[in-house]
């Protein structure tokens, strides 16, 4: 064996195709391309395994192997028979390796292989002028190996009829002839990227291509004359695929991302749209990403929307930052132009359902005893059903602050605190009167002593507090109104367990009953204002709350029990959970005479039984099933369950049913069922019962091959509050490894069917 520390032919060989299928990779979708479909990408024989896959190129010593060495004259070797030479990473082989040390120069020729961590090349012939480092490939196939930088193995193969790579002083540039790239099977190539000509810079990260186009089967998606691309993880400027999607609501929809590379740290991407319908829409999304802080900011402007005859837009600004340890800024901005926004120019029910977009923006302090807030929220109305008299008030400012303290392992004091401003303009009614809203200030604070008492075996947690809240209000009758009352509650459970067995495994099962007391005396507060406060609904949570009001306008006076008990099914070896079934009720001993205005106090000896549970034996089944029973009136207010099967490697079924007394009544469907191992079937339906409509139904097929996927997807849906319904039309074509062209629809398959992937 010779060893030559200065012989570097091979460094140079991995840069053609490396560069190549990095450009590709360059618009990946942000999911990563499945290729289960594919066989193993064999595309070049020869692959060596153990190669090591780290190492220094530049001070590695060069080892060179063959059956025969002949000294042709001073300085010059020619090996024969399984010659060989490898440096670090890298590995050429070939049948005959011709190497002269006076002119630094080098040939291989017949079976030339070349392996790195990163790629596979076969060639017809290898030139190398080691002096200048440039390397000239005839015919040559290649094949990435390694992974990308996400994690994810790479994958893509082609061919160049001539590469030549000039290296040196710090750059390195290769240069391609009639050059292929795909990331489909090399016996079944999809779609495929040819080019006459391109240009790899290593050194700047970007490349170049003449006479490129991009087929899909016997088709041309994209010729180009002239393009230029990234080759590597960095950013360059350029359009990205065009997104597309057709419905009755707008008509054909196309809209042309371009991507700017502005700085490391942060980034644009303008979007002009065009709804055939509607007119032309202008849309922007600016990202900011440092080592303290990140965000984003977009808007979208539609200047004249002819069915509308308006002007819309919208704009959202989301931003988080980190001033130190224990303080960070958080803030989510929002606003439409109009409260049927959504209705246009969303991408689902739950868009279309949107009646109040929130926003918000906080400075946050904590420690290991402490929280505190100070900022404001203000809630814009995007219902049009939603009055002016029932709009939200804008808290700003608010302050809030939360103080927990240990002074013992049995003894802990503490303060919930919160001073907030509340305004609200000024409307007309019905009748065309102007009414004065009653605006102010509120201070809340609860001081609080528990002495918690826990143990494996159960715990004791009595509380002592006392919640005190003061007004200054402006346009009242009273006002400085104010409310102070004692708030006692006792939370106490029991732990039990016992070894089970259930299916052939082993299990563990619980019993935790739970009783959960609290006492709050009466107070009248029908002089206090409502600012932020409502009832909340029902539930199995809510057996264990404070108050049964969302904020300090309304504290609920309490002589009342929870009795409760849970128990579980535990995987002793897996330490998972089978089952969770829990069950309780509120025994109330006094009336419930605070309530919200217009609403009588009552009388009810006991709340309505809540039950929940939770039940997945394995990986393939899951049951959840939620229940409200009011024993008064003998009746269900609520009723819900939801069952999921997961069957073969992509299937996977959803029923769910809902109920809410006097609200809905629904029945939700779903299912990706595979027709073979290329196909599936996509569908949901959601129907009312209560309405006797169908709220949302979308059907098609997704046929998906090693290096490409196909979409389409037909939907009806409920469009607006008023319920009007609308039609879209879903085309997707996914080339898998590049990006997709067409409606992306992933996503929303994702949002629409339960356990989609």
């Amino acid at each position: 064996m010779t060893r030559h520390p200065r012989h570097s032919l091979p460094r140079a060989f991995g840069a053609a195709g490396l560069a190549l299928a990095t450009a590709a990779h360059a618009d990946d979708a942000p999911g990563r391309p499945d290729f289960g479909l594919c066989r193993s990408e064999a595309a070049i024989d020869g692959y060596l395994a153990g190669l090591p896959i780290d190492g220094d190129r530049a001070t590695a010593p060069t080892e060179i192997t063959a059956r025969e060495l002949t000294a042709l004259r001073a300085g010059e070797y020619e090996l024969t028979g399984d010659a060989e030479a490898r440096r670090a990473d890298q590995r050429l082989a070939a049948g005959r390796l011709h190497y002269a040390s006076r002119t630094q120069t080098a040939q291989a020729e017949g079976d030339v292989r070349y392996q790195d961590r990163g790629l596979l090349v076969a060639a017809a012939r290898a030139d190398a002028d080691l002096g200048r480092d440039a390397t000239t490939l005839q015919a040559a196939r290649y094949q990435l190996l390694g992974t990308r930088s996400d994690g994810t193995p790479s994958r893509g193969n082609g061919s160049a009829a001539k590469a030549r790579i000039e290296g040196g002083d710090g750059k390195q540039v290769t240069y391609l002839e009639d050059v292929t790239f795909s990331t489909c099977d090399p016996d079944n190539r999809d779609w495929e990227i040819t080019a006459r000509e391109m240009t790899l810079d290593q050194a700047t990260g970007g490349g170049a291509a003449r006479g490129m186009r991009l087929r899909f089967k016997d088709t041309t998606l994209l010729a180009l004359p002239y393009a230029s691309f990234p080759i590597d993880d960095r950013r360059r400027s350029g359009f990205l695929l065009p997104s597309t999607r057709g419905g009755s609501n707008g008509g054909f929809d196309l809209a042309l991302p371009y991507y700017l590379n502005l700085a490391p740290d942060y980034d644009a991407t303008l979007t002009p749209r065009v709804v055939s319908d509607r007119g032309f829409m202008a849309g922007g999304e600016f990202r900011w990403l440092g080592e303290r802080q990140r965000g984003v900011a977009s808007a979208t402007w539609m200047p004249d929307d002819r069915e509308a005859d308006r002007s819309r837009f919208s704009y959202s600004l989301r931003h988080s930052a980190s001033l130190n340890p224990n303080f960070f800024v958080v803030s989510d901005l929002n606003r439409v132009s109009d409260p049927r926004y959504f209705e246009d120019f969303g991408d689902g029910l739950t868009a279309a359902a949107t009646s109040l977009l929130p926003s918000s923006a906080y400075l946050h302090g904590r420690a290991a005893w402490w929280n505190l807030s100070f900022g404001g929220d203000d809630i814009e109305v995007t219902d049009p059903r939603i009055g002016a008299a029932a709009e939200p008030y804008r808290r700003l400012p608010r302050f809030t602050l939360d103080v927990d303290y240990p002074l013992g392992e049995y003894l802990r004091v503490g303060v919930r605190g919160e001073a907030v401003s509340f305004d609200k303009d000024d409307y007309l009614d019905d009748t065309g009167a102007r009414v004065d809203v009653v605006t102010g200030r509120r201070y809340d604070v609860t001081p609080y002593v528990a002495f918690p008492f826990e143990r494996a075996f159960g715990y004791l947690r009595p509380e002592f507090a006392f919640r005190e809240t003061r007004y200054a209000l402006d346009g009242a009758r009273e006002d400085s109104p104010s409310r102070g009352t004692p708030v006692t509650s006792v939370d106490a459970g029991l732990f039990f367990d016992r070894p089970a067995r259930l299916f052939g495994t082993d299990l563990r099962q619980t019993l935790e009953p739970r009783l959960f007391y609290l006492r709050v005396p009466y107070r009248d507060q029908d002089d206090l204002p409502l600012f932020d406060t409502q009832e909340l609904t029902f539930s199995f949570a809510q057996l264990f709350r404070l108050n049964r009001f969302t904020g300090p306008d309304r504290q609920v006076d309490a002589n009342q029990a929870t009795l409760a008990l849970t128990t579980r099914l535990l995987d002793d070896a897996a330490g998972n959970e089978w089952l969770r079934l829990s069950f309780g009720q509120l025994r109330y001993f006094d009336d419930q005479r605070v309530q919200l205005p217009g609403i009588a106090p009552t009388d009810f000896d006991g709340s309505d039984y809540a039950a929940e549970l939770d039940f997945g034996p394995s990986d393939r089944w899951r049951f959840i099933w939620s229940q409200l029973y009011d024993p008064d009136r003998d009746r269900t207010d609520l009723s819900a369950f939801r069952v999921q099967h997961r069957f073969g490697e992509r299937g996977v079924a959803n029923l769910a049913y809902r109920f809410r007394r006097d609200l809905l009544e629904q029945v939700d469907a779903s299912t990706a069922f595979p027709l073979s191992e290329r196909t599936r079937l996509v569908a949901r339906w959601n129907w009312s019962l209560r309405d006797r409509r169908t709220l949302e139904a979308l059907a098609g097929l997704e046929f998906g091959d090693c290096c490409y996927a196909f979409r389409i997807l037909g939907r009806h849906y409920v469009r607006n509050v008023e319920g009007d319904t609308a039609n879209a039309i879903f085309l997707e074509l996914e080339l898998k490894g590049l990006g997709s062209l067409g409606r992306r629809s992933e996503d929303f398959l994702r949002r629409a069917i339960l356990g989609y992937r």
